[in-house]
This record gives C-alpha cells, structure tokens and sequence, in this order.
C-alpha cells in the first residue's frame, strides 16, 4: 500500500502560480510511476503530467506543457508540481496517483493508488 496526501491548491486569480505537493509513504519502493490528473465540473478526470520514479523523466498534458513543472524530492517522498501562468479552465480537483508496474503512463487505469485530491481554482 502506498498513501497520497496532496497539498498546495487553493485559490489564484488568472496568470498566478500554485505548487501543489503529493507526499507518499507506506510501500514507496515499489512506486514505478507517479502522475497527476484533474477532474473539471462536469467532466471527466484527465491527465495533467507524471514521472517515471527511477528516471525522472516526464511527461505533460500539451494543455499544460510549458506552464507546469513536475519535480521531486526522493528523500522527502514527494512529488511537487508548479503551475504557472493559470487560466480558469486550469480550475479543478487535482489529484495525485502512484502506479506500482505502469503500462501506460498516461492512463489513470496504470495508478494502483490515489490521494484524496485538492481543489484549484482560478479566477478570472
């Protein structure tokens, strides 16, 4: 088992800044994966950006590229992700997810384990 705790969202009025935080424990030696997602008003949760946890390589949303950054801090067990330059459509629960064997780093069908989700929102 591994547990997500997310921090970091609140409100920001449009062209602000956020860091959001995800702080996992129990089993993280067997985390593989770890991603963000984000789920709207009346739409589905979709991808926003993830790391492959032994390289650090990582992807985004082309929604988001250029504007978040996803880093970590592996003696902390935290993964941080910096959003920058927000818009309103930015506005939702955000998530953090950790996938033990991913297949596909985009699909939240890979995440074994989820955090309990924190709310942005942007004002315009």
């Amino acid at each position: 088992q591994v547990q997500l705790v997310e921090s970091g969202g609140g409100l920001v009025q449009a062209g602000g800044s956020l860091r959001l935080s995800c702080a996992a424990s129990g089993r993280t030696f067997s985390i593989d994966a770890m991603g963000w997602f984000r789920q709207a008003p009346g739409k589905e949760r979709e991808f926003v950006g993830s790391l492959w946890w032994s390289s650090g390589i990582r992807y985004y949303a082309d929604s988001v590229k250029g504007r978040f950054t996803i880093s970590r801090d592996n003696a902390k067990n935290t993964v941080y992700m910096q959003m920058n330059s927000l818009k309103p459509e930015d506005t939702a629960v955000y998530y953090c997810a950790s996938g033990i064997s991913v297949r596909n780093i985009r699909a939240q069908g890979s995440y074994d384990f989820w955090g309990q989700g924190t709310q942005v929102t942007v004002s315009s």
